[in-house]
């Protein structure tokens, strides 16, 4: 069958059978992974990329992921560049920042090339975080670290499968380095599914229409995501915008961004030098963060494709908190990457009211908690990303109970799951009522979630951000409310925390989690008193509070206010 250029309901065809393959790829390893934090929470995601690199199709997953493969797939491509280097049938992985894997240590990326009579078309990934990959703290996450080689097993961008089989020494290494062993495998192992089930995808449909019409409708869609970005780009105001914003360490961060007719230009290179903890980012992870904040501002509905990214201009300064130089340890680095793209958001959301709401919690607010497993006698490793509060936008409240601006199609694990795979009861997890988000607009709540211990000599680890400066609000609306963690011991004072790191935990310690409310939107005097009387009614909002923000009496008669 043959096809071109000027047939569009092949390019059509096609372009959807990606976006199937890299769906189907996604379930795969989902139906097969071992860790809950994959198959549960799904925090993950899958690409397609063509034959140079580029990704031509997103898959599901988090978004902050899908952006991290095309940049590893490209260093693959660097570093295997001589003749037979890639073969059918070769998988390649890397979870380093500084050689393609842009986030942690814990973050793999699978990567399979696909060929088609002796032609390489294209490349399938996949990048999950997997449980435990060593280094000098269960769960490989710890506040401590001070240089990368303190946060696990790296993996350069190697070769893990050589022509289908797999090089024995290379995952013999993976595996000694794991305190969780049989479940890093078996994740691992999900992964490789998943790439040739997308590669197996790829190779049929290049047959069936012929590896140029193949290139030609990804070349097509490339072109026409770029085409979308452009004519959206000069829909948005033009000229430079800047904001400069404490942090909660103290340390101030500043973005400047220029929107012009061709360029979307995000300048970040007045900021501080990267730290000795391990909040810092490499240069890729934060062109995520711009890619984020592009597609929502241009194109938020349609699939992604490195077309769609054309017009961004990113300017950082190497050994800068943005720009982490190696050995700089970069174990919560995701932090640091919401702390952009927040940053980004704030400082254009003044400008661009009709797109982009009040701030939100804005924090992982990762939490790692790990032990001995009381039923099993095995090592466990709890890995929570947290849900929390939105912020209200000038179409109505934010949304309560969702997962921060990185996290996309993912979920919070179901109590049932970490009772039976973790040594813990969740004993409550409730919205949280804490004051905060006020306004016309209300921002969206955070949650109160406890953990309780079930065994001895565990521990306790976690990285929140906006714990002093919380959610801000627009327009004269609240800001929100702070994400912390308490540790509530069975024995001796309760703590609060930011960030913890190897916290020794006992039988019957209570570890709360409690996520921010969204900022709010407008004077909150001008909020529906009906409405007031609403959140009262529901158990959001006491009457006192009602009266004393709102202006609003919940016992006098409907329609009155104070």
């Amino acid at each position: 069958m043959t096809g071109s250029r000027q047939d569009p309901i092949t390019l059509e065809i096609i372009q959807n059978s990606l976006q199937a393959a890299a769906d189907e790829m996604f379930a795969a390893m989902k139906k097969t992974a071992m860790s809950s934090i994959i198959y549960e929470v799904l925090d993950m995601g899958t690409g397609i990329m063509d034959s140079d690199g580029e990704i031509a199709s997103s898959g599901a997953g988090i978004p902050a992921f899908i952006g991290v493969l095309d940049k590893a797939t490209r260093v693959i491509i660097r570093k295997f560049d001589q003749p037979g280097d890639v073969q059918p049938g070769d998988i390649f992985a890397t979870n380093d920042p500084y050689h393609g894997g842009v986030t942690h240590l814990n973050d793999i990326v699978v990567i399979m090339p696909v060929f088609v009579n002796g032609e390489l078309i294209a490349w399938t990934a996949n990048i999950a975080h997997h449980s435990d990959v060593g280094g000098m703290a269960p769960g490989s996450l710890t506040g401590e670290a001070t240089e990368i080689y303190q946060e696990g097993l790296r993996l350069p961008a190697v070769k893990i499968i050589d022509r289908g089989e797999p090089i024995r020494p290379v995952m013999e290494v993976i595996r000694v380095n794991s305190r969780m062993p049989d479940v890093l495998e078996g994740d691992l192992w999900a992964a490789i599914a998943s790439v040739r089930i997308g590669a197996r995808r790829l190779e049929g449909l290049a047959r069936k229409y012929g590896t140029g019409v193949f290139a030609d409708a990804v070349s097509s869609f490339m072109d026409f995501g770029e085409d979308v970005s452009r004519r959206a780009l000069a829909r948005l105001p033009k000229g430079t915008f800047e904001l400069s914003e404490e942090q909660d360490d103290g340390q101030i961060f500043n973005v400047a961004i220029t929107i012009d007719d061709d360029r979307f230009t995000v300048d970040l290179r007045n900021n501080p030098d990267q730290g000795k903890s391990p909040v810092n980012t490499s240069r890729d992870g934060v062109m995520v963060a711009a890619q984020m904040i592009f597609k929502s501002l241009t194109d938020p509905y349609s699939p992604a494709n490195g077309g769609s990214f054309r017009p961004i201009r990113l300017l950082t300064r190497e050994g800068s908190v943005f720009h982490a130089r190696e050995p700089a340890a970069i174990g919560f680095y995701y932090e640091i990457e919401l702390r952009v793209y927040d940053l980004m958001w704030r400082c254009l959301a003044p400008h661009m009211p009709d797109r982009l709401a009040a701030g939100h919690f804005a924090s992982v607010c990762g939490t790692f908690i790990g032990g001995i497993h009381p039923d099993t006698g095995r090592q466990y490793t709890i890995i929570e990303p947290q849900l929390g509060g939105w912020g209200a936008s000038r179409r109505g409240d934010g949304n309560s109970a969702m997962f921060c601006g990185f996290h996309g199609e993912t979920y919070n694990c179901p109590a049932e799951i970490n009772e039976a795979r973790n040594g813990l009861f969740v004993d409550r997890m409730e919205l949280n009522l804490e004051p905060g988000g006020e306004g016309r607009h209300m921002g969206g709540r955070g949650i109160v979630l406890d953990y309780r211990i079930r065994t001895d000599n565990g521990f306790l680890t976690a990285g929140y951000t906006r714990s002093r400066f919380p959610a801000w609000g627009l327009d004269g609306g609240h800001d929100g409310s702070p994400n912390y963690i308490e540790f509530i011991p069975k024995d001796g004072e309760r703590r609060r925390f930011a960030f913890a790191s190897g916290l020794t935990t006992s039988t019957d310690d209570v570890i709360r989690v409690v996520t921010g409310n969204g900022g709010g939107l407008g004077d909150p005097a001008e909020r529906d008193p009906d409405r007031v009387r609403e959140d009262v009614g529901n158990g959001l909002i006491s009457p006192d509070r009602a009266r004393e923000i709102f202006g609003v009496d919940v016992n006098a008669g409907a329609g009155s206010t104070g």
